[in-house]
């Protein structure tokens, strides 16, 4: 980052609000890098589980967590969070998290500058409101909220100690150097691939197994048809561990998930696959050596912004009709 212009305590006057998803807020470390160098660093508030990801960024001086769902649930603990945010005398919010909720906090919070975008449904609310063109990748818009230019690159602050955690994981599990990376999760089910285990086979290389607790099953049933080529790492680390140990992966396979953002923090380049969403909507990778899959003729994709749990249609033929061997084709002619 560049030096700050501000005087000296200017950084506790902005703050960003980013209570979406966890893509969403690995997705939004160029807004922070962008305003830490023009004011400082800022102040975050997130949901309790993003808030590891932003609690060592250089760019964050404090993370203020938000339990929106759970114990911060209704308008307790909404009105706690406009007496926190008022008393901390904040000059300037920004509001990447496209949501009422969140642009009338910072109204009942008096903050004086507040920014946002023209589509948002509390737009109202903002006294600036940025347009942004169709299509533009989530991480550059979401950095436009602090002026127009070149967004800065999505990063973790990853630690030593992060970065220590998979190193010794991956010496002691003996994991070989040449391993690809597999994600088989995602937060909604029709993003799912549902061929990981037979790409596996077909790659015949050393694979990692990534993901969170809730696809532990999945990697372990991978692991089981692939003894000796699979191991499991889903469930065992950190999100930010998992990005260290991205770092060392030969390239990521996943789906339209977080991991897919993870990897994209670390320069792990990607394939993602893509089935009831799109990279239209500005979540796809960027690298130069990503490679996007996704079905080239269905008319009933892209069918959600997000993904539904299950295909609307019933035969999710967005990510079924993803061949095994097309994947493996793209991961083999990656270029080095």
């Amino acid at each position: 980052m560049t030096q700050p212009v501000q005087a000296p305590g200017a950084e506790r006057r902005v703050v960003v609000i980013q209570t979406a998803h966890l893509g969403d807020v690995v997705l939004t470390t160029p807004l922070l890098t962008r305003l830490a160098d023009q004011y400082g660093p800022v102040d975050v508030v997130t949901t309790p589980a993003a808030a590891p990801l932003l609690n060592t960024h250089p760019a964050v001086r404090r993370v203020i967590p938000y339990d929106k769902a759970g114990r911060d649930a209704g308008l307790g603990g909404f009105f706690r969070l406009v007496g926190l945010l008022r008393g901390a005398g904040y000059q300037k919010a920004l509001v990447p998290h496209e949501s009422v909720r969140s642009a009338l906090l910072t109204w009942l919070a008096r903050v004086p500058a507040r920014i946002g975008f023209s589509g948002a449904p509390g737009r109202f609310w903002y006294t600036e409101r940025v347009s942004v063109p169709a299509g533009t990748h989530a991480s550059r818009r979401m950095a436009m909220l602090a002026g127009v230019g070149q967004a800065p690159k999505v990063e973790l602050g990853l630690t030593a100690q992060d970065l220590q955690v998979a190193d010794e994981w991956l010496r002691d599990q003996k994991v070989p150097a040449d391993f690809l990376a597999l994600a088989p999760g995602a937060r909604w089910g029709s993003k799912r691939w549902p061929h990981f285990a037979g790409l596996a086979a077909r790659l015949r290389r050393p694979v990692v197994v990534v993901g969170g607790p809730e696809d532990r099953a999945a990697a372990e049933a991978i692991a089981a048809a692939l003894p000796g080529q699979v191991w499991v790492a889903a469930g065992r680390f950190t999100l930010r561990e998992s990005a260290a140990l991205l770092r060392h992966a030969q390239a990521l396979i996943c789906n339209d998930s977080l991991p897919l953002h993870l990897a994209s923090a670390v320069a792990c380049p990607t394939v993602a696959i893509f089935g009831p969403t799109t990279p239209k909507f500005g979540f796809g990778p960027t690298g130069p050596r990503d490679r996007v899959m996704e079905h080239p003729s269905l008319p009933c994709r892209p069918c959600s912004r997000h993904g539904p749990m299950t295909c609307p249609l019933t035969h999710h033929l967005c990510m079924r009709d993803i061949s095994i061997e097309a994947v493996a084709r793209a991961v083999e002619g990656m270029k080095p």
